[in-house]
């Protein structure tokens, strides 16, 4: 999708340099990648498109669906039974929107580098916020942010294990562990289904 969208040329394509990054640190081999590529630049490429889903699980935890597909209506279809069979409901579409925000997200690891140079650096390009988390450091934008971020962490010089756009919750709620048990089977039954690409829930 990112191929298709910008161009198969990485240096042209900050989304597609990030996917690339992220699926090297899930070690996705060099080959796949290289065929994904291929792929968006041929001429029978499958058409895929990014459609979102919103719903409530158990206990009321909210969840948005991220989805990557060549046919909704399967999509669509098997995200709605997941949802039935699991205790919880689709939402309208944009009933969740005001409960996620849309951010740029990086990860690298911190190493020997200076947070302190690397925030100033980032702060012109669109950095909101940084974290540290234990040796994992977080960089956050806004989604409009992605390209001018993703070119300035290129141009310090660093490697970053993941970098794409997330859906973070507004007002995390915090689930007691049993109904977080309760919660797990709805997420791990959409994360199975292979036109899922991502879910975010607004759990603490």
């Amino acid at each position: 999708m990112a191929a298709k969208e910008g161009g198969p040329d990485p240096a042209s394509n900050p989304k597609l340099r990030a996917a690339i990054a992220t699926a090297k640190a899930e070690n996705m081999p060099k080959d796949n990648v290289k065929k994904a590529i291929e792929r968006a630049e041929g001429k029978d490429a499958a058409d895929y498109q990014e459609v979102n889903y919103e719903g409530k699980g158990p206990h009321g935890v909210l969840l948005w669906v991220e989805c990557a597909t060549d046919n909704n209506t399967r999509t669509f279809s098997n995200v709605r039974t997941i949802f039935n069979k699991n205790e919880g409901q689709l939402l309208e579409s944009g009933a969740l929107g005001f409960m996620f925000n849309r951010k740029a997200v990086f990860q690298f690891e911190k190493g020997e580098h200076n947070l302190e140079e690397i925030e100033l650096e980032l702060i012109d390009a669109g950095l909101e916020e940084m974290e540290v988390n234990e040796e994992t450091v977080y960089v956050y934008g806004e989604f409009e942010s992605f390209g001018s971020l993703a070119k300035k962490i290129e141009e310090l010089g660093i490697e970053t294990t993941k970098g794409n756009l997330q859906r973070i919750p507004s007002t995390p709620v915090e689930f007691t562990e049993e109904q977080i048990e309760e919660i797990e089977p709805l997420i791990d039954k959409l994360e199975d289904d292979e036109d899922v690409q991502a879910v975010y829930t607004n759990i603490a």
